[in-house]
């Protein structure tokens, strides 16, 4: 008999948890997060592991708490003698630090890769990196999916006739490029300057989005300062409607009274976060099937290739 598939989440991405077991056909394996009165916490198996693939699946967005509680539950299935341990990270937090880009930084996405490493994790299942180089950070197998398996269905049902893509900034062009190949369409990019984190000093339009119907693609939305002016800089230049579509929503600040008093016509995002508070402007696609199909895949050793439509160039 060869070893089972087993489960399990930490607190921070319960929600999506349940949704991927009844996805790929199991239970939610049962842990405990024990804590003391002082903040501190140690997370505790209520089953056998012993001999099993042990997939933990926690996003380590705010607050730290989750980045800690994925790797003390790494580490209790290493004790517990766990046959494989593949962390599942719907969202990699820290991936904006992934390069020294000014004197005296940390280079944060590096040293959670080496504290995933330390901690036990024989591998890792993520979507949607802020930058896929993080990969190379990493000396065990990683599975970097793709959100465009969920996004292009969409787009395609909107059936949009002047269809558009435009990139929020310069550095998403590759990401939104991939995906205006597979539609043949056009695109256009907003490049942005900031004085600081967070903080937007000017943006200039780069293409022609007179009555075209536009879909901002981006990976992330923290305040959401980026993508309302950018949406407001291609109503101004003539586009007929403006839409974003955003896989990790970090929603920070004032984003949401952001987005709501933008001129987007809705904001797409994927469930690798829970929401703080519902909108009217926000939609929500899972990303349960996906992650099932990919940890079903991973036990059973075969390829995940199939899960990146945009490679899938369509017959036009």
């Amino acid at each position: 008999m060869g070893p089972s598939v087993k489960i399990f989440s930490g607190t921070g991405s319960q929600a999506l948890c349940a949704k991927i077991a009844q996805c790929f056909g199991v239970a939610p394996g049962k842990v405990n997060i024990q804590k003391f009165s002082d903040g501190e916490f140690q997370p505790i198996f209520l089953e056998s592991i012993r001999g099993d693939y042990v997939f933990l699946i926690q996003s380590t967005c705010a607050p730290t708490d989750n980045l800690m509680e994925l790797l003390l539950m790494i580490d209790a299935a290493k004790r517990a003698s766990a046959y494989k341990i593949i962390a599942v990270i719907p969202y990699y937090g820290y991936g904006r630090q992934d390069r020294k880009d000014r004197p005296r930084v940390a280079i944060g996405s590096k040293l959670v890769a080496s504290l995933l490493e330390t901690a036990g994790a024989n591998r890792i299942i993520t979507l949607d990196l802020h930058a896929p180089q993080i990969q190379g950070f990493f000396d065990i197998p990683v599975d970097h999916l793709d959100s465009s398996a969920i996004f292009i269905p969409y787009i395609e049902k909107l059936n949009l006739p002047n269809l558009t893509f435009a990139s929020p900034d310069v550095g998403s062009t590759n990401r939104v490029r991939e995906i205006a190949s597979y539609f043949n369409a056009e695109m256009v990019i907003c490049d942005k300057h900031r004085k600081r984190a967070n903080e937007i000093a000017s943006m200039v339009l780069i293409g022609d989005v007179q009555d075209k119907d536009i879909v901002l693609i981006d990976d992330i939305i923290d305040t959401g300062g980026t993508l309302s002016k950018a949406a407001a800089l291609l109503k101004d230049n003539g586009a007929r409607s403006v839409r974003a579509l955003c896989t990790h929503p970090v929603l920070s600040g004032r984003a949401f009274e952001n987005i709501e008093n933008s001129v987007l016509e809705e904001l797409v995002v994927c469930d690798t976060i829970q929401l703080k508070q519902p909108s009217s402007k926000i939609k929500v696609i899972s990303v349960a099937d996906l992650f099932a199909i990919a940890i079903r895949n991973a036990y059973e050793n075969k390829s995940i290739t199939s899960l990146f439509i945009h490679s899938q160039m369509r017959d036009k």
